[in-house]
C-alpha cells in the first residue's frame, strides 16, 4: 500500500460493507471513520450532533421537486449556502469534514458519498460491496437481528435511500459498477475474501503506477 490510500465503502444494507470496512481497517492498523464522522461534523461547525444523525444518507426534502424540475442546486450550485435546504447544508459540511480526515492519512470511510466527495483525490481507492437479497435478508436476521417478517423490506428501504442520497448528491449512480474502483459480491467472497481482494487489488495499482512513473505515494 502506498504511503497514503483512502478506502471509501459503498454498500448495500445487510451485505457487510462496514464490516469490511472495518476488518480492512484492523488489518492496516488505520483510522475507521462511519457514525464517526458526524461527530466529527457537528464539532466542526459547533451544530447539533443529532441534526447530522437525523439527516445521515438521507437527501434533502426537495429531492422530489428538485427531480420533477430537473433542478439539482447541489450539481449548479446556484444557491447561497444559507439558501439552502438544511440537510444540503449539513452535506456541505460534512463534506468538509471528510477532505480533511482525508488529508490526515490513510483511512477507511463508510459511506457518505465519500468517494464522490474525494473524486480528485489521487489517493482514493473506492468500493462498493453488495450481496443477493437472501443473503441480505438472512445477515439482516441473523446479524442485526431484524424480524424476519420485515427483514427484505427494510433492506430495500434502506437501498433506496442510500440511492437517492448518494445520486443526488453526485452525477453518478449509486451502485453501478463503473462508479467505483472494485464492485465485490460479499456472498462469494465472504468479509475476509472481500479484505483480501480490496488489499490486492492496492497493491497491483501501487506497483502499476511505480512502472508508469506516477506513483502517489
Amino acid at each position: 500500500m502506498g504511503e497514503k490510500t483512502i478506502f471509501t465503502i459503498g454498500r448495500q444494507f445487510g451485505s457487510g460493507g462496514r464490516k469490511v470496512g472495518r476488518q480492512l481497517a484492523e488489518r492496516l492498523g488505520i483510522p475507521f471513520y462511519d457514525k464517526e464522522l458526524l461527530t466529527m461534523a457537528a464539532k466542526d461547525s459547533g451544530l447539533s450532533e443529532a441534526l447530522f444523525h437525523n439527516a445521515d444518507e438521507k437527501p434533502t426534502s426537495s429531492l422530489l421537486y428538485s427531480l420533477a424540475m430537473g433542478n439539482y442546486p447541489m450539481a449548479t450550485g446556484a444557491l447561497g449556502f444559507n439558501e439552502m435546504p438544511l440537510n444540503d447544508q449539513l452535506f456541505l459540511i460534512q463534506s468538509k469534514t471528510i477532505k480533511k480526515i482525508a488529508e490526515q492519512g490513510s483511512c477507511v470511510i463508510i459511506g457518505r458519498c465519500a468517494d464522490y466527495i474525494l473524486r480528485d483525490n489521487p489517493h482514493v481507492v473506492s468500493v462498493f460491496v453488495h450481496a443477493p437479497l437472501d443473503a441480505r435478508v438472512y445477515r439482516a436476521v441473523h446479524t442485526y437481528e431484524i424480524d424476519e417478517d420485515k427483514a427484505e423490506d427494510i433492506c430495500l428501504k434502506n437501498d433506496k435511500t442510500r440511492a437517492n442520497f448518494y445520486n443526488y448528491y453526485s452525477d453518478q449512480k449509486w451502485g453501478m459498477c463503473r462508479t467505483y474502483d472494485l464492485s465485490l459480491d460479499s456472498a462469494k467472497l465472504g468479509i475476509d475474501g472481500c479484505v483480501d481482494v480490496i488489499l490486492h487489488y492496492t497493491e497491483i495499482y501501487d506497483k502499476h503506477l511505480e512502472k508508469l512513473g506516477l506513483s502517489i505515494s
